[in-house]
């Protein structure tokens, strides 16, 4: 049996940082990091880029392969974890070896969900979430000339953005009233759903498709309306769900997610769990959330590596605080913190038709729970580490909705020391 100090499960963002944490303290430990990719590690928040043609695949990877002989890490590429035995430390992979481990890292991140619409198992479609899902959409972009995009998030609006682009006729569907739901309200969508009309695309929102069946020239989609949608390209874009196959029988909790504490230990002796598989504390409610973005799961996975490493330098996960950019046919829109109003807040909101420009700042108790715009210019990172610090805002709150990019620097430049 495979023996490993350190086992880390996943290779995007919050594995790597947990890689780098624990060499940081522990140079010398043995350390293992599987992956079911067999590329080495890349961000899936480059994949849009590369269906675009805006970066080529050999441009999006987070590490070479020297880096890992150079931090002394095994690098065990095209084998997924296939079961986990917390009861003797022990993991087995789906090409059968077993690894015995010390403490292990579960950053096994997610997969696209597939909706369960009568029909889909006897259609082709398309997904994004891998190098070579980007790479196979890329290819099949070219050619399309009838797409339509199931699902109204970041990665259906990025992907029909570039069909857009590439001459196709567009259509998005989205069940919710509208797209971006999870990051904008009603007036910020529309500001984006009009950009992509004026660009040649239809948004069919609060519309279900009831059923798939093959067409002339690929896809039928049937509506809930009894409208029907031919289509060469069909995306599915409605959303990640955490790879947990792997824990089935184990002791392990979990609920959408592996469920963590402050520092990404599970409820099973030498098991850390961080990145979109893990479900933490959210800062605004301290209930168990998934907060799925980039930011979160650097943070968990270097959490997850001090922790396991011994380092006396971690400090306790502050919570999820939501942070998305999204850039659109030249535009630009942010979304950070608290989407909803929380009672006894104060909301800030000014907006300019002519410019399409819209801002809508939260307020409690001095204290900022989320910005959000569209065409508006501020530093996302700011902003979240105003949230995150708890900073009393109130005296410039003026200053802020007037000018957010010029008075967080300035609240940064005192604060950030």
């Amino acid at each position: 049996m495979v023996h490993a100090q350190y086992l880390v499960v996943g290779s995007s963002h919050a594995a790597l940082e947990a890689v780098s944490a624990i060499r940081m303290h522990d140079p010398e430990g043995s350390l293992a990091l599987v992956t079911r990719d067999s590329r080495l590690p890349y961000s899936p928040t480059m994949l849009p880029y590369v269906v675009s043609g805006r970066s080529a695949p050999d441009n999006v990877y987070l590490r070479a392969a020297d880096y890992f002989s150079g931090q002394r890490v095994a690098y065990l590429a095209d084998r997924a974890l296939a079961q986990l035995h917390p009861e003797r430390n022990a993991a087995t992979l789906s090409d059968g070896v077993e690894i015995a481990y010390d403490k292990l890292l579960l950053a096994t991140g997610a997969s696209p969900a597939i909706p369960p619409i009568p029909g889909i198992d006897q259609v082709r479609y398309h997904v994004l979430r891998t190098l070579d899902d980007a790479l196979k959409l890329k290819a099949t972009v070219a050619a399309s000339r009838r797409a339509v995009v199931l699902g109204g998030g970041l990665v259906g609006m990025h992907a029909a953005e570039n069909l857009v682009k590439s001459g196709a006729d567009v259509t998005i569907v989205e069940m919710q009233p509208q797209v971006l739901g999870a990051y904008f309200d009603r007036v910020a969508a529309g500001f984006i759903e009009r950009a992509f009309a004026e660009s040649g695309a239809r948004i069919l929102t609060g519309r279900r498709v009831v059923r798939l069946s093959p067409g002339a020239t690929g896809v039928v989609v049937h509506l809930d309306d009894g409208q029907t949608l031919e289509a060469d390209l069909l995306l599915t874009a409605t959303g990640v769900k955490p790879d947990m196959g792997y824990l089935a029988g184990s002791s392990v909790a979990h609920d959408a997610g592996i469920l963590v504490d402050d520092y990404m230990c599970t409820n099973v002796a030498n098991v850390w769990a961080a990145g979109d598989c893990a479900q933490a504390r959210d800062f605004f409610g301290d209930r168990p959330v998934m907060n799925a973005i980039l930011p979160d799961a650097a943070e968990q996975g270097r959490i997850a590596g001090m922790a396991m490493a011994g380092d006396p330098g971690v400090k306790a996960y502050a919570g999820g605080v939501p942070l998305n950019t999204y850039n659109f046919f030249g535009r630009h829109a942010i979304a950070v913190g608290v989407g909803a109003t929380p009672a006894g807040s104060e909301e800030r909101v000014r907006h300019d038709e002519a410019r399409g420009s819209y801002l809508r700042v939260v307020v409690k108790d001095g204290r900022l729970q989320g910005i959000f715009g569209v065409n508006e210019f501020f530093d996302g990172g700011v902003m979240r580490q105003l949230i995150l610090r708890r900073v009393d805002i109130s005296a410039a709150l003026d200053r802020l909705v007037a000018d957010p990019l010029t008075t967080g620097r300035e609240f940064m430049s005192r604060l950030w020391k």
